[in-house]
């Protein structure tokens, strides 16, 4: 299970928070930037850590049950 947190401005995503990675990746030149703001803030990589284990983890059997 990864979670995944993506962010875009006209349609074009500059910037993603993946679980499996535990940081932000940048894919535009303004998302690089901010991937390496967001990235050196330790307390929000925990936070967005933690909302895996809140979300997905109590919502994984609810998905399984419907296949």
């Amino acid at each position: 299970i990864e979670y995944i947190r993506s962010y875009y401005y006209n349609k074009v995503e500059y910037a993603r928070f993946s679980s499996s990675l535990g940081k932000f990746v940048g894919f535009t030149q303004y998302g690089l930037k901010q991937a390496d703001y967001w990235n050196s803030d330790t307390s929000q990589l925990a936070q967005l850590n933690a909302q895996k284990e809140t979300y997905c983890h109590n919502n994984i059997g609810i998905d399984y049950q419907a296949a």
